[in-house]
């Protein structure tokens, strides 16, 4: 079972893939181009303070809107180590782990949670902060296999010898 922890940037319910990363940085070639307007219209300067290994933790809804991929794409670019939400929206969810990036629902730690402080997850087991532990769900198997990997087609390489 797999452990760290990380800073938290804590984002509210309903953050959609608009404010994820806006339209008009769609057209940059690159999501290295692209991450530096994440979450702009929300909080112009967040793509710039975020630091490998820090975590988001939302409200419900998180990454509704449309389905485009670069918005968890450019969500794993910034150095997020997972976000920890009530709910996801299902095809951002679905697009997450297809780009491997570590999503967790847990309908309490919102509630409760300070923007900076740190917090220490147990995957498929828990999240502890402040002195208490906050159940998280388990991730089935070939969901795992596929954030372990980093994505859905290095995921299938590994699967069919192609790694490497």
């Amino acid at each position: 079972m797999e452990k760290f922890t990380g800073k938290v940037w804590v984002l509210g319910d309903d953050i959609d893939t608009d404010i994820i990363i806006p339209t008009e940085y769609l057209a940059l070639k690159t999501i290295e181009d692209m991450k530096q307007y994440g979450f702009s219209p929300l909080r112009p300067k967040l793509a710039g303070l975020i630091e490998k290994g820090d975590i988001i933790v939302a409200g419900k809804n998180f990454g509704c809107g449309s389905s485009r991929e670069q918005a968890p794409e450019v969500i794993k670019a910034l150095g997020i180590r997972c976000i920890i939400a009530k709910s996801f929206a299902r095809i951002f969810f679905r697009n997450s782990i297809n780009n491997g990036l570590l999503l967790m629902e847990q309908p309490d730690l919102f509630d409760h949670v300070r923007e900076g402080e740190e917090i220490t997850v147990m995957v498929n087991s828990h999240v502890s902060y402040n002195g208490r532990n906050y159940p998280l769900a388990s991730l089935p198997e070939n969901l795992v296999e596929i954030i372990n990997a980093g994505g859905l087609v290095k995921a299938m390489r590994v699967r069919n010898g192609l790694a490497g």
